[in-house]
């Protein structure tokens, strides 16, 4: 019997009464992935599920440590060779599997199933989940919202948890929508139900956090470096720490305010704790007829397991490529070699895309 390609996700979790469920976000989770676990634990908890909040990467962004840190989120950082046993599915929000493929590989290898996948990301191939609910959205945290306005749990504004969810989910709602720029009626909808329920000291909190010394700097070399062809802002900022990762979201994002740009894209090499190298990159676009997802899938292609470097929802998107056997750092003369290799590659495949010559620099 065919599956519902959107269940009634009370009914599922019903079904699974008594069970232990891993919610997976994706790597160097942002607030609406982080708001939306924190939702499904919430639900899952009414149906007597338990559930383990698992990310790969770093909680980074200060809001988003703010966030964790003034909700008292529990989230557990995955590591190579955690015990999987136990867990009777696992749930993936704001996320398909491509952008948490480590924890997605872990668990086919230890036989725990996908169970769910509720995500506002196109439709990305990676995950066989029993149930999905992908819709084109602003926000997951406005498909959670729903899962709440009309699910048996009634919020209650007296009951901190509760509160604490609306405010997550309203955070991630506005984050992804630009502010509720990109906002559709679905997303606004979701809105007037969760700010009945938001506190709105711990929002103000949370959306107010100094940004980071790093992440100006990050900005300061996105301007420095930006190539500005067709209305496209294109900038590579060099190696980055995985800790400050996040800045090149918020680099592409600042771009995007200077006049005559409808596209930016940041992009830079990141070195994990395992010193692992990978290109990341982040693309903002306010152009209406520019998909970041078919964008990016065309531009870098895909891996030799057939899945895509990119992918996005409306007006965002990101890539990762690995850079496996060149990773390393054998001397700075090596270093900026290997950038200035990279560099040039993804300017000339994002230039033939947009249709312009690239002349890489000799």
């Amino acid at each position: 019997m065919a599956l519902p390609a959107r269940p009634d996700i009370h009914q599922v979790l019903a079904a699974c009464r008594g069970q232990h469920h891993l919610v997976v976000m994706q790597a160097y989770p942002d607030p609406d992935a982080i708001a939306s676990a924190f939702a499904h634990r919430l639900l899952s908890a009414w149906y007597d599920i338990e559930t383990t909040l698992l990310y790969t990467g770093k909680i980074s962004h200060s809001q988003n440590a703010a966030l964790v840190k003034l909700l008292g989120l529990d989230l557990t950082p995955y590591t190579p060779g955690l015990d999987l046993a136990g867990y009777a599915g696992a749930v993936f929000v704001d996320n398909q599997g491509t952008t948490s493929d480590e924890i997605a590989r872990a668990l086919e290898a230890a036989g725990v199933p996908a169970l769910l996948v509720v995500d506002h990301h196109d439709p990305q191939e990676r995950l066989k989940p029993a149930y999905s609910d992908i819709q084109r959205v602003g926000a997951t945290a406005t498909l959670y919202a729903g899962y709440l306005e009309h699910g048996p749990l009634e919020l209650d504004k007296a009951q901190r948890d509760h509160r604490a969810v609306a405010t997550a989910l309203l955070h991630g709602l506005i984050t992804d929508t630009g502010g509720f720029v990109r906002a559709g009626a679905e997303d606004f909808c979701a809105a007037r139900f969760l700010s009945q329920f938001r506190d709105a000291d711990l929002l103000d909190q949370i959306m107010h956090q100094a940004r980071p010394k790093q992440a100006m700097e990050v900005i300061r070399q996105a301007l420095g470096n930006r190539l500005v062809v067709e209305s496209f802002s294109i900038a590579g900022v060099g190696y980055l720490r995985a800790a400050d990762r996040d800045a090149i979201p918020q680099a592409a994002d600042f771009l995007m305010t200077e006049e005559n740009v409808h596209t930016a894209i940041v992009y830079g090499i990141v070195i994990g704790d395992d010193q692992k190298e990978t290109v990341v990159g982040s693309l903002r676009t306010a152009k209406l007829t520019l998909s970041p997802d078919d964008f990016l899938k065309e531009v870098l292609g895909r891996n030799a397991d057939g899945r895509p470097y990119g992918g996005g929802k409306a007006a965002a998107g990101g890539f990762e490529v690995p850079i496996g056997f060149l990773s390393g750092d054998h001397g700075s003369d090596y270093r900026d070699l290997k950038w200035r290799v990279f560099d040039a590659q993804i300017k000339h495949r994002l230039l033939s895309k947009i249709g312009v010559e690239h002349h890489p620099p000799a």
